[in-house]
């Protein structure tokens, strides 16, 4: 495993990270996809045999219960200063007042809760999931920066959010000497390339390095066209999916799909694999994070390292996208409902 530098930041990462969200026990995760502890141990076991030391959660997940699993794992399998650990804060926890959110007081609770719930001292990259609008922005960065003088988090990182959002919270923490965000951890893959409008660009101006959630887009990339919907995840995330990989987008979704096939044919290996080399041919991307429900999936995601594409290859991968609505970190209700006066048909959560 060769690692790469997280960001501008000296800390080396692997360039394949597993994502955790996948991992939480019965009655506290997804009842369908959620892998329980005697599943997942095996898998973050062989993440680490592989090589891959990066691993990125959130509190929300499972209700904690993925902390609770990943920080298990790696006690038993791996020494922590050699592992990276990433979470991420803001949705709710708990009923009630401050239960959720950016605030200080959220913030300072939570992570304690994040650590104890991982088992360890300190988090290595401390992400807010998705900005909050109910708290002032300084308020929030200057105690994410708090955290860092305390030595309970090493780095801060961002989550899918407006462009111009990113642009001003780097811009606060520069001009009053807070912690920077030196990740953001974005929405991006084949069918979903609207972050090269303005926050990749942003990103590689700033150097900051991007974290990609759903690299595979649900499974989609991972096969045929017939197929693409037949995973537990995907066949279960009904209106949610489709804010994500609109129907509208049917004909150019299905030739991307169909060109990632014969990519995939033409190496060799799965089509996974060559979604995953095509994130990593791209100098912003630093990580995938791959949700690995098996062996061979991490097995798949580490082959894309070694997959080098022809530029006629990327051409044939991305020629047929369309572009599409970019409605990423909108989280107002008044801006969500004029949205989907613009789109009828459009289910936006």
């Amino acid at each position: 495993m060769d690692y790469v530098k997280l960001g501008t930041t000296g800390l080396d990462v692997s360039p394949i990270a597993i994502g955790a969200m996948s991992y939480g026990e019965p009655g506290r995760g997804h009842p369908v996809w959620s892998k329980g502890e005697d599943e997942a141990r095996p898998l973050i076991k062989h993440a680490l045999d592989a090589g891959i030391n990066f691993f990125d959660t959130a509190n929300m997940y499972s209700n904690g219960s993925s902390e609770e699993i990943l920080g298990r794992a790696l006690k038993d399998f791996a020494n922590r200063d050699d592992v990276v650990i990433a979470t991420k804060l803001r949705h709710p926890m708990r009923p009630g007042p401050n239960g959720r959110g950016l605030s200080r007081k959220a913030i300072m609770t939570e992570v304690e809760h994040s650590l104890d719930r991982l088992g360890t001292d300190y988090i290595d990259l401390y992400q807010v999931h998705r900005n909050d609008h109910a708290t002032p922005l300084e308020e929030t960065l200057e105690a994410l920066s708090d955290l860092v003088k305390a030595g309970k988090v090493r780095y801060l990182g961002a989550s899918s959010m407006h462009a111009w959002e990113f642009a001003k919270a780097l811009h606060l923490q520069k001009l009053n000497g807070w912690a920077r965000f030196v990740t953001m951890q974005d929405h991006y893959n084949l069918l979903a390339r609207e972050e090269e409008r303005e926050m990749i660009p942003l990103c590689s101006d700033e150097g900051v390095g991007t974290i990609v959630w759903s690299p595979l887009a649900r499974g989609r990339l991972a096969r045929a066209w017939d197929d693409a919907r037949s995973t537990d995840r995907s066949s279960t995330d009904g209106a949610y999916a489709d804010t994500l990989y609109s129907p509208a987008e049917e004909e150019s979704n299905r030739a991307i799909i169909d060109a990632v096939g014969k990519v995939a044919e033409a190496h060799g290996v799965s089509r996974a694999t060559i979604a995953l080399a095509w994130l990593h041919s791209r100098p912003v991307v630093t990580a995938p994070l791959v949700g690995a429900g098996s062996t061979r999936q991490i097995d798949d995601a580490v082959a894309s390292l070694d997959v080098t594409l022809t530029d006629d290859e990327v051409t044939s991968l991305v020629e047929p996208y369309t572009p599409r609505y970019d409605w990423q970190g909108v989280s107002d209700e008044a801006e969500l409902d004029a949205i989907r006066a613009r789109i009828p048909g459009m289910a936006l959560r």
